[in-house]
């Protein structure tokens, strides 16, 4: 079969990879009929190495497509099934996804690199499971993890294996206000759905800052005052000033470890003496009001040198972050997407490409051209 394979940093191929087969009885195989590129992959392609990839390596996280095969413990879903899978690799009934936190799944927990539940197609600290870019990939806890969908439900509906939860997570840790003010940093597809989510759930003023023209359209024609972050010395010295110097009652970091910042941190990022900027971060951390909340779904993978504990402790600053726990909100999801698609996730999908186009979709992604948001690759 035909999948994406990791080669090394910025560099990525289709290869021909041996078929999956079901190993163990909570397993399942999916024939994909859609898979996307996220930008987490983005963090791979570009520091891969530094994050314990391999050569050969199976990308991608976000997948959907038929069963073709299912173990014998696997009794929700059956061949011939349509069903979208969740990045997070979680049994179900373990401690952790009892409550709920089943990006923490003790079953699937990587103790030995000190991360939570596996992932699929993202490195070997999580697991090195093949991932979802394939045209075939197995899925282990088969027993829980898949959400079963209809062939008739928008192709948004693949966006419930990783950015529509991610988001609407990302707006539930932020404390929304009813009717106050949210501020998103970084406005790529988790950071749009904030947008539409933050205003769905009762924002009644949502401030979104990127610098790409048409991800500041995109998020503006959805409602929110957009700020071009490179026309500004300092996106949250921008945000006081549109919230008569208090900040916002909330502010989402949706942009994560590849924020742009200084030369220096770029320097550092490439040597390994650092694997984050941080620039994101800290405006996020400044841009937020005296009691405030911070919510950072962005991926960071380091240490935060410098942390301004003092400052946050004075402002009395919460914060709050992690992965995503998709199972936790894929009901309710699927109930807004088929209800009208209320937070307008499938404008998200600017482009649907062929897998065999995947390395010049992944440069393409990461270079932000062509108004690309979201691209969906299909088999």
């Amino acid at each position: 079969m035909r999948a994406v394979v990791w080669q090394g940093p910025r560099a990525v191929k289709v290869a021909d990879v041996p078929e999956p087969k079901v190993k163990y009885p909570t397993d399942a195989i999916i024939r994909m009929s859609a898979t996307a590129i996220c930008g987490s992959d983005l963090h791979l392609y570009d520091h891969g190495a530094q994050m314990e990839m391999q050569a050969g390596d199976i990308l991608g996280h976000e997948g959907m497509g038929t069963v073709v095969a299912v173990g014998d413990d696997v009794k929700h879903i059956a061949p011939g099934d349509t069903v979208v899978v969740p990045f997070n690799i979680s049994c179900g009934d373990c401690a952790m996804c009892l409550r709920g936190l089943y990006s923490q799944c003790a079953t699937t927990r990587q103790a030995a690199h000190g991360k939570g539940a596996a992932l699929f197609g993202y490195t070997h600290m999580y697991g090195g499971v093949p991932g979802m870019q394939a045209e075939y990939f197995r899925v282990p806890q088969a027993h829980f993890g898949p959400i079963p969908v209809s062939e008739t439900d928008s192709p948004a509906v693949l966006l419930l294996s990783d950015v529509l939860p991610t988001a609407w997570e990302a707006v539930e840790r932020a404390d929304i206000v009813d009717g106050g003010s949210v501020a998103v940093f970084g406005l790529g597809p988790v950071g749009q759905m904030c947008v539409t989510a933050a205003l769905y759930r009762g924002a009644g003023r949502v401030i979104a800052i990127d610098e790409v023209p048409a991800r500041l359209e995109m998020a503006s024609r959805n409602g929110a005052e957009c700020i071009n972050k490179s026309r500004v010395s300092s996106p949250a010295n921008a945000i006081r000033d549109l919230t008569l110097g208090e900040g916002t009652d909330s502010v989402i970091d949706a942009v994560g470890m590849d924020a742009t910042g200084s030369r220096t941190e770029k320097i550092l990022q490439s040597t390994r003496v650092r694997p984050d900027r941080l620039h994101a971060l800290h405006q996020s951390l400044e841009a937020v009001r005296r009691g405030g909340t911070v919510s950072v779904i962005g991926v960071y993978v380091g240490n935060m040198p410098n942390f301004p504990i003092g400052d946050l402790f004075d402002r009395q600053i919460t914060l709050r972050w992690g992965q995503a726990n998709v199972r936790r909100w894929d009901r309710q999801l699927l109930t807004l997407l088929r209800d009208g698609d209320r937070l307008r996730a499938e404008d998200l999908i600017t482009h649907t490409e062929r897998l065999a186009d995947a390395p010049a979709c992944y440069e393409k992604f990461r270079n932000k051209g062509d108004g690309m948001i979201k691209v969906v690759l299909k088999p």
